[in-house]
């Protein structure tokens, strides 16, 4: 089924960068003394550096050798205890599924699916999840973004398959990166992991607006620019960027911690995750890392997610070609 935006969507276009690829990140709720643990074949050695907000699960997955291809990307369902972990590769399930206590539950290999990049679960509350992913393919199917029911079946596709464009009508991505699916059914897409688009598109199934943090903010990882920008969410006024916290490396994805205080952060090329201290109401002001989870060398940690019910964190590393938990330690009893 495909969605023609041109009858129940009404599209909002902003201008989020200029150069190469940009990768969305959006509020999901979900941050570190030094600290190592031993190195093997599957997981890497890591410090921590700063505040002690976050230690490794070394429990998760379960049966760590299930990975089998290089892991893009991540999401939780925090209500049904599940986890999603899209891989790539030759002859791999594009999809494994894990219990947040480490099981595989199952995995997908459908062909709809060429090359994920970005992943989101929607409407985990309700007895009918969903499960978004972009898919920057160049075959048949790419260009595309995706809803799959929580066993894999293909629900619905938005964009043009096999056709990479900027058009609205009828909708076309080229390399769409990033999804962020609000409660209300309002969807935000980064398009743009190369290609012709370096856009933030919000699809609306009414003419609601939509509030994305207490804040009314959206948070965006300009990875082209070495920056996050903030956008107000329902004006799309431009509120402001932060740049002096990526000198060395461009941020790959920002969630929000389940408190809405702090922002963690993937830099895949310096192989850790940062976690920034969120502002309140106001002025954004300057960046400021309050944490860092230094992953060992080539991990490659692309995408993040958070469990909203625990606080743990779930990161997808594309080095490694596998995916790793966080649970956070608690401050004065309780979670981040």
């Amino acid at each position: 089924m495909f969605l023609d935006p041109g009858m129940i969507l009404r599209r909002t276009c902003v201008l989020v960068s200029t150069t190469a690829s940009v990768l969305l990140l959006l509020l999901l709720y979900g941050g570190l003394s030094s600290q190592q643990r031993a190195s093997s074949s599957t997981f890497r050695d890591y410090q921590l550096l700063g505040s002690p907000l976050y230690k490794l699960d070394l429990t998760w997955p379960r049966n760590p050798e299930l990975f089998t291809g290089a892991a893009f990307a991540v999401a939780v369902n925090q209500y049904a205890g599940v986890v999603y972990v899209a891989q790539r590769g030759d002859n791999v399930p594009k999809m494994l599924v894990f219990s947040t206590d480490g099981h595989l539950l199952m995995s997908w290999n459908t062909t709809t699916l060429e090359m994920p990049h970005g992943m989101f679960v929607a409407d985990a509350a309700s007895s009918s999840p969903c499960v978004w992913v972009t898919d920057v393919g160049t075959g048949p199917y790419g260009h595309t973004v995706k809803q799959y029911s929580p066993s894999g079946k293909l629900l619905q596709v938005l964009g043009t398959p096999g056709q990479p464009g900027s058009g609205l009508n009828p909708l076309q991505f080229d390399q769409p990166a990033e999804i962020f699916v609000h409660s209300s059914g309002d969807i935000y897409i980064v398009d743009g992991d190369g290609g012709l688009n370096n856009r933030l598109i919000k699809l609306s199934q009414s003419w609601r607006f939509v509030t994305v943090d207490a804040a009314q903010r959206v948070w965006v990882a300009d990875r082209g620019n070495k920056r996050i920008q903030v956008f107000n969410s329902i004006t799309g006024e431009w509120l402001g960027t932060w740049g002096s916290c990526f000198t060395e490396d461009a941020p790959y994805s920002v969630r929000l911690t389940p408190d809405q205080k702090h922002l963690v952060v993937a830099q895949l090329n310096t192989n850790q995750l940062s976690v920034l201290e969120a502002p309140p109401v106001g002025v954004i002001g300057q960046c400021r890392v309050v944490s860092v989870i230094q992953l060992g060398e080539d991990t490659k940690p692309h995408l993040v997610d958070l469990d909203f019910k625990s606080g743990a964190l779930y990161v997808a590393e594309i080095g490694a070609q596998q995916a790793q938990k966080f649970t956070p330690f608690s401050l004065g009893g309780n979670l981040l």
